[in-house]
């Protein structure tokens, strides 16, 4: 090399992740967007193939080759003996999509959401994307049943992403051309990772918000509404039963909340009953049987609080035009 040639660059080195090829499903087409948006497997190739002796050329390995190991990158579940589940109370058994999601999802969603990786919010967005979005793949591409009965369904859903992605597969009757599968699979995997950023977009911007607010909401009714923490107020409206229920089994709040009180769309004031379960149309205390189906003057009669609106007949929710009149109400009825 002459004295006045300039340097060569060293040659980046690609990294490659490995599949299966030929007919493909949510779960490795879901992996392999999720690798790329790792920092190690960002820029990384693909290479579809059940040739071993090409996979252990690459980098990293999903759904093929019947291996589960962290440390050498290689995660299968369809070997013998494999019953790696998420933790953390879920039982599922993992497909590729859960186990590259238990290893890297924490790194995903700091990612995407450019919260600190070691922020609470990242572990709690972490299982919530799991229980909310991965579990159903890992379930489906495992064949476990939704339901541990034979009960027949009333209808049949074919909606679902695991079914999407099953229909980007060509018919049984096309053959199957090596480049086509590739193609297809890469717009599977886009499909699964735009739901799985969207359903992420959600739970960050929305849902993790509402949460927040509702634990200040606890916080402040402590100190100015009711210590016992019974009555919670919320001065504006946000979906507040799941969380509430999240904190209570998570046991970061005693399940002793019985009445949330709210402003509504138009101005006024709502006081609702908290159910005994999230699904449930029972109550933990309705509000009192005497005001039940009553409106206007006759409820703010009945009650002696001013500004009554109605209460439902079943006493699971009621309105005042003022926030004092609902938390009126709400201390009024503990006591009923």
């Amino acid at each position: 090399m002459s004295a006045d040639a300039p340097p060569t660059k060293k040659q980046k080195t690609e990294k490659i992740i490995g599949t299966h090829n030929g007919t493909f499903h949510a779960d490795e087409a879901l992996a392999v967007f999720l690798l790329r948006q790792t920092k190690a497997y960002r820029d990384a190739g693909l290479k579809r193939t059940r040739d071993q002796t090409i996979l252990d050329t690459c980098d990293i390995v999903v759904d093929v080759g019947a291996i589960y190991d962290d440390g050498k990158q290689r995660f299968d579940h369809h070997q013998r003996g494999f019953t790696e589940v998420f933790g953390h109370g879920f039982e599922t058994k993992l497909s590729s999509a859960g186990l590259i999601y238990k290893h890297f999802g924490k790194e995903i969603i700091s990612n995407c959401t450019q919260l600190p990786s070691d922020q609470i919010s990242v572990q709690t967005l972490w299982l919530k994307l799991y229980k909310e979005f991965i579990e159903a793949i890992d379930a489906i591409d495992n064949g476990i049943s939704q339901y541990p009965t034979d009960l027949k369904p009333r209808y049949r859903n074919r909606s679902d992403l695991s079914s999407r992605v099953g229909a980007l597969n060509p018919p049984w009757n096309q053959p199957l051309d090596s480049d086509g599968m590739d193609r297809q699979f890469l717009e599977a995997s886009e499909l699964t990772g735009t739901e799985f950023l969207g359903r992420l977009g959600y739970y960050a911007n929305a849902w993790l918000p509402a949460r927040d607010l509702l634990v200040s909401a606890i916080s402040s009714s402590q100190e100015k509404v009711d210590s016992n923490g019974k009555i919670i107020l919320l001065e504006q409206f946000l979906p507040w039963k799941e969380h509430l229920f999240d904190l209570e089994q998570e046991s970061i709040i005693p399940p002793v909340a019985t009445y949330i009180v709210y402003p509504d769309e138009s101005g006024n004031w709502r006081v609702q009953a908290v159910p005994v379960t999230p699904e449930s149309f029972e109550s933990r205390k309705a509000l009192p049987e005497s005001w039940r189906g009553l409106r206007d003057e006759a409820l703010s009669e009945t009650s002696g609080v001013s500004g009554g609106i109605f209460v439902h007949a079943s006493g699971f929710i009621g309105g005042n035009k003022t926030k004092e009149g609902a938390l009126e109400l709400a201390k009024l009825a503990l006591h009923m």
